[in-house]
């Protein structure tokens, strides 16, 4: 760790000239990972994510330390695009198909995965009450970018993909809330004595924030209107980058403030363009995203023992995390189809296509590692990108085939026009 990187042996002393040729070798890297990676059908967040592993300290060491941490406020901007794209999904005639029912399932196994994570965790593993909090907080996250990718690219229709629509919009929803509460308490907690106040301000500022984006996102319907392609753009990204930043500097999480700026934007316009035209622009932004979350990512500690969970190397502990949310979600999403009486298919088969977490889990998990600090932080980012990489390598092929045993798209090859569709939606959304 202590060692010169690749740039600094080849006498590079000037910051500017170093950054910009560490953001040039994290771009090029990345591109030329999706080239192997879809060689394996594998989306673009896993290709990323490897990318900067190989690149960083513990194989290749090409980017300085210093560097690599100057450039942790890409996580909030990407984040802020994340966001603000999965409110695109929060369509208000989708939900209404289901409603009731969609509330309900999301819940179920949200809850379900968060629970059964936490029992494994602190109950059996004895791990700190705080960490396995906020972890399974995390676990209740997932990543809709892929699930709906594999929709668009089978051109699945029926009860079960509206029901997975309504779940996949409201998930990550539930997830920030379960998040915001895991880091209150845990933060209480630290402190050793449990204050209502103290627990309900960050609460109280989500809710506040959530206003906000929804305001901001209303207001973009008249800022846009009869605004040029290029101009609609510019306004769009400077709203989401100010309010980001206003955000960092109150100290709470834009998540969902963007996601409620998006969802308020489609409701009220219908307007996909915008999206579309955010879904060309972001991908360098989410590439370096999860190009420098590789970065971060510490091997060493997969395999070594740390002191503070009981010399358990993280690698068994990101494995128990895998499997367990899997268990979660998927017994879950089978009890909340129960509850509601929904078909045996949506029973059987739901579960599986809610397997993938990637970009808001990783986002979450770099916000969750600043609360917990030193070791415990590094070994939530470490558990989350880990885990993330095979959720990513599994969950299209779950998703794909829960809609096919659940007969919700007809047995055909894709054509060439559902390809170039897929091209063009981005996984790194997810």
């Amino acid at each position: 760790m202590g060692t010169l990187s690749f740039i600094e042996k080849l006498g590079i002393t000037d910051p500017t000239a170093i950054t910009v040729i560490s953001v040039s070798f994290m771009l090029f890297f990345g591109f030329l990972m999706t080239r192997v990676t879809k060689v394996f059908k594998l989306p673009n967040v896993t290709a990323y994510i490897v990318s900067g592993i190989i690149m960083g300290p513990f194989v290749l060491n090409l980017i300085p330390q210093k560097t690599i941490e100057g450039m942790s406020f890409i996580g909030d901007i990407a984040l802020s695009f994340i966001a603000f794209g999965t409110g695109e999904y929060f369509k208000v005639d989708i939900l209404k198909k289901n409603g009731r029912k969609v509330l309900i399932i999301t819940i179920m196994e949200a809850l379900a995965s968060s629970v059964v994570v936490f029992i494994v965790t602190y109950c059996f593993l004895k791990l700190e009450f705080g960490f396995s909090l906020i972890l399974s907080a995390l676990a209740s996250a997932t990543a809709p970018a892929s699930t709906l990718m594999t929709i668009r690219q089978t051109g699945a229709k029926g009860d079960f993909v509206d029901t997975l629509l309504g779940v996949v919009a409201l998930d990550d929803v539930v997830g920030l809330i379960a998040f915001s509460i895991a880091v209150s308490v845990s933060s209480t907690i630290t402190l050793g004595v449990l204050d209502i106040r103290a627990l309900s301000i960050p609460l109280i500022s989500n809710l506040v924030v959530l206003i906000v984006g929804g305001s901001l996102g209303f207001l973009l319907k008249f800022l846009l209107k009869k605004r040029s392609t290029d101009n609609r753009l510019i306004v769009t990204v400077a709203i989401l980058f100010g309010f980001c930043g206003i955000c960092t500097i109150v100290g709470v999480s834009p998540l969902l403030g963007c996601m409620s700026m998006g969802m308020v934007y489609i409701n009220a316009t219908g307007d996909e363009r915008l999206f579309k035209q955010l879904s060309y622009f972001s991908p360098p932004i989410l590439l370096l995203f999860f190009v420098r979350s590789g970065l971060n990512f510490d091997i060493g500690s997969l395999f070594c023992g740390m002191k503070g969970f009981g010399n358990m190397p993280l690698s068994i502990i990101g494995l128990v995390y895998f499997f367990t949310r899997i268990i979660g979600k998927y017994s879950g999403a089978y009890l909340g189809s129960l509850v509601t009486h929904k078909s045996g298919s949506v029973r059987n088969y739901l579960g599986l296509a809610l397997i993938p977490q990637a970009g808001v889990a990783i986002g979450l998990a770099a916000m969750g590692a600043k609360v917990l600090g030193g070791e415990e932080g590094r070994a939530l980012e470490t558990i989350i990108l880990s885990s993330s990489v095979l959720y990513e390598l599994i969950g299209p092929v779950s998703a794909k085939l829960s809609l096919y045993l659940s007969h919700s798209y007809p047995r055909k090859e894709k054509t060439k026009e559902s390809v170039k569709e897929n091209t063009l939606t981005s996984a790194v959304r997810g």
